[in-house]
């Protein structure tokens, strides 16, 4: 049987990692598993943006998070390179929505909230032919190339002595006395000290599994995006729309997402899917994407739960869990901060941002 650590979690996405990476930096003993391979489930599958889309149109809660976590990004992503010389393509590119219905309670939450805008610029207006009065620009909106930052944490954590264990998937838990004493595979045994449900989409399966009581309302959705190739800088900013973007990377390929499917677990692709992010992105921008070829296809599981609101909390009965899941679109842009809370959660430390939203037992 492997040795004791401080702390296990299952789960290998974004949100695994960088709360792995926080007890690892407070000196604990870190086991991370995962069913599969470290960060190649919805959070390597999702577009990087550190920001959600429309958040004045959402939850108080999830604006909470963000704000506590995207200006952190540019010192994690910076260490994480000096580290690993695996570069996550930090950017800080901006963010165009071409058109508001609601502009004046899109402001009202900017400045509540210390972001700065614009209205867009002529040539802005000019690429987007369906931008207009409407249109806001967010220029300090910043991305991240999630797969290449996925890479840079997970090397990181290697390089800190976190064991990681792949392709395990865990199917049982002994608990005794109000705690968890082991958890199983059907090869493998762990013995647990402190446990941490980080694994996104599949969390309200596993819960069931180990737990056998009720459920934290995690459901999968799958999104598909495709890659589009153009030339480097061909786009200058991210561009929103009716809840689909693109987003411009370094070497000129631009992603295009996303759809909204209740499908379960399934994460096939579909033509019709394909076809209309691509004409998404042609119409949104005729100049310069009218023929640019579609590069990949692809689809992911994202973990959502009724609002969006993730759940962050220990569990009230049984002492040494804890969960850290149902980020949904936002796990990059809520990630820092739900890692500190559920690290502070369990630390006994007094927490940056009020914990009740993300209770087990609160509205999600």
């Amino acid at each position: 049987m492997p040795k004791l650590s401080d702390i296990t979690l299952i789960g290998g996405g974004i949100s695994g990692l960088l709360t792995a990476r926080l007890f690892s930096l407070a000196g604990a003993k870190v086991t991370l598993i995962d069913k599969g391979f470290i960060g190649q489930e919805s959070s390597w599958a999702g577009g990087g943006i550190l920001m959600p889309l429309y958040p004045w149109q959402q939850a108080e809660a999830i604006s909470e998070l963000v704000v506590q976590s995207v200006d952190k990004y540019a010192a994690l992503t910076e260490t994480v390179l000096s580290a690993t010389g695996i570069d996550p393509e930090y950017s800080c590119s901006g963010l165009l929505m071409t058109q508001l219905s609601d502009i004046e309670k899109a402001k009202t939450w900017c400045k509540h909230y210390a972001f700065n805008y614009q209205t867009a610029t002529t040539k802005q207006l000019q690429c987007y032919p369906q931008a207009n009065e409407q249109a806001l620009y967010l220029p300090d909106i910043a991305q991240v190339r999630n797969p290449r930052l996925l890479k840079a944490l997970k090397q990181d954590l290697l390089q800190r002595g976190v064991t990681l264990i792949e392709n395990c998937t865990i199917e049982t838990a002994t608990i005794k006395n109000q705690k968890i004493t082991h958890i199983a595979s059907n090869t493998q045994q762990f013995s647990v000290n402190q446990l941490l449900i980080t694994s996104g989409a599949w969390t309200a399966d596993l819960w069931k599994k180990l737990i056998g009581t009720e459920q934290p309302n995690i459901f999968p959705v799958k999104g598909e995006m495709l890659i589009l190739a153009t030339d480097p800088n061909t786009l200058q900013e991210m561009v929103l729309e009716n809840n689909r973007y693109l987003i411009p990377r370094r070497d000129g390929k631009i992603l295009c997402g996303s759809t909204v499917e209740q499908s379960g677990f399934d994460k096939t692709t579909s033509e019709s899917a394909a076809q209309s992010l691509a004409d998404f992105a042609r119409e949104l921008c005729p100049p310069l994407l009218k023929n640019a070829p579609i590069l990949h296809h692809w689809a992911g599981i994202r973990p959502g739960t009724e609002q969006g609101i993730p759940y962050v909390d220990k569990h009230p009965t049984i002492d040494n869990l804890a969960i850290n899941a149902g980020h949904f679109r936002n796990g990059f842009a809520m990630g820092p901060a739900a890692a500190q809370l559920v690290y502070d959660l369990v630390t006994g430390t007094k927490t940056a941002v009020n914990p009740q939203p993300y209770q087990l037992s609160a509205t999600h």
